[in-house]
């Protein structure tokens, strides 16, 4: 797709620019957008470009024009035949899909860099790590309040430990859940806070029992645990908000008083602690140390609410569950027409038929299409499969990730023409 470049004194309503900014650098949800009011347009030129990109082809022409070529590929348009349409459209829609992939992956690879500042700081300077730590948590936090509808997308393979990782997945699906239940912007800052920092602590211990492993002694236990204290101390140094250092300090407890350290139950557990604790849980058994004990998504969901109900605020379970959808991004499904598909993304508000990537032998894999299940009322998901019971050509093609690692996009224009069935969302949490 071209992409042509114009001053900023002559940008219009209507046309699709292209930012290139950092996603902190700028106010809005996405670095790629259709311009729909003059308040954009000046928000834009207050960001100190001379000119910007943008995309004709995707701008609307009744709004952006003049353009006389607008004209002559609108005849053209009107000329093509079915099947010319039909490409054009395949074109558009796979540009769509792969920009929308590679800013997520840019925005995930900023947060990555924006974590590892942080916590690079905590020890040497406590308060610029802070710092540092405030304003992504803000920018995150601004991003998902200023759109309506969000969708939960599975990234593709992503260089980096496997506690920044883990930081990050918790840090994002915490703040869903936070918009879900509707807290206030001040309590959001605190809960992204708290799960971005949330094991801040093990920075102190040997690294050898900073994750917890089956053959642990008594008193490597014992040390494993002390990096909730630690943590505590070090926000402290930071001068974090008591929000932000309650989540931190009580991310390992349960709803039923057996966490550690102080075998809090749900009544004395904070909100956030509360989130922060499920997220935690979710995410270590998906993206264990040893891959080889990793739970598919699916499977994740389904554990929790069959063994662990009694650990968590049942009703943040469910709510989890509704978010994440049955089949969170990531998870191995075969579709009631028997092909193999992976989730790549559901949208956090309709969950209930999420998009995949679905294996076709007659299509190049860099040519497939996600297909919205939501737009399909004749497909579904019929099972969920561990990557091993693929077969080997459905293995190869969808590539099921060894690491699960999330981010968040405004939700496709499509998506949301396509209203969520009450009757099944309120049977979703018992689903499993």
């Amino acid at each position: 797709m071209s992409a042509a470049t114009i001053d900023v004194s002559e940008l219009r309503i209507g046309m699709f620019v292209h930012l290139d900014l950092g996603w902190m650098s700028h106010p809005f949800p996405l670095s790629s957008f259709r311009i729909g009011d003059n308040e954009q347009i000046a928000t834009i030129r207050s960001l100190g470009l001379t000119r910007v990109r943008w995309s004709p082809e995707r701008s609307d022409p009744a709004q952006s024009a003049p353009l006389d070529s607008q004209a002559g590929e609108a005849d053209v348009t009107q000329a093509e035949s079915p099947e010319q349409a039909e490409r054009r459209r395949r074109r558009l829609a796979l540009a769509l899909q792969r920009e929308a992939m590679l800013q997520c992956e840019r925005q995930y690879a900023e947060a990555l860099k924006s974590w590892r500042t942080a916590t690079g700081m905590v020890l040497s300077d406590p308060t610029g790590a802070r710092e540092r730590a405030e304003a992504f948590t803000q920018a995150l936090v601004q991003k998902m309040l200023a759109n309506r509808e969000l969708s939960i997308r599975l990234l593709t393979e992503t260089a980096g430990d496997r506690a920044a990782a883990h930081s990050l997945n918790v840090s994002v699906i915490a703040l869903l859940m936070g918009k879900l239940f509707g807290l206030s912007e001040v309590d959001m800052h605190d809960l992204g806070m708290g799960a971005l920092l949330h094991d801040i602590g093990k920075v102190e211990l040997p690294s050898r029992v900073r994750h917890l492993e089956d053959h642990f002694t008594s008193a490597e236990t014992q040390v494993y645990r002390e990096h909730v204290s630690h943590g505590v101390t070090i926000g402290r140094k930071m001068g974090l908000t008591p929000g932000a250092l309650l989540a931190i300090a009580q991310h390992h407890e349960q709803a039923d008083g057996s966490g550690f350290p102080q075998r809090l139950n749900m009544d004395r557990m904070t909100t956030a602690a509360r989130i922060v604790s499920l997220v935690n849980r979710y995410d270590n058994l998906c993206n264990p140390v040893s891959p080889a004990r990793a739970l598919t998504p699916h499977e994740a969901l389904s554990l929790m609410f069959a063994q662990g109900k009694h650990k968590f605020d049942a009703t943040m379970l469910n709510a989890f569950i509704r978010m994440m959808g049955v089949y969170p991004p990531g998870s191995v499904v075969q579709l009631t027409d028997e092909r193999y598909a992976i989730v790549v993304a559901v949208n956090s508000a309709r969950p209930l038929k999420p998009r995949v990537l679905v294996h076709d032998s007659g299509t190049p894999r860099d040519e497939a299409l996600h297909i919205n299940l939501e737009a399909e009322p004749a497909l579904g998901i019929r099972r969920s499969l561990k990557a091993g019971q693929l077969p080997a050509a459905a293995m190869e093609y969808l590539a099921p990730r060894q690491r699960i690692t999330y981010y968040f996009e405004p939700v496709p224009q499509s998506e949301m023409e396509f209203p969520e069935r009450e009757d099944e969302l309120a049977d979703q949490g018992s689903a499993e």
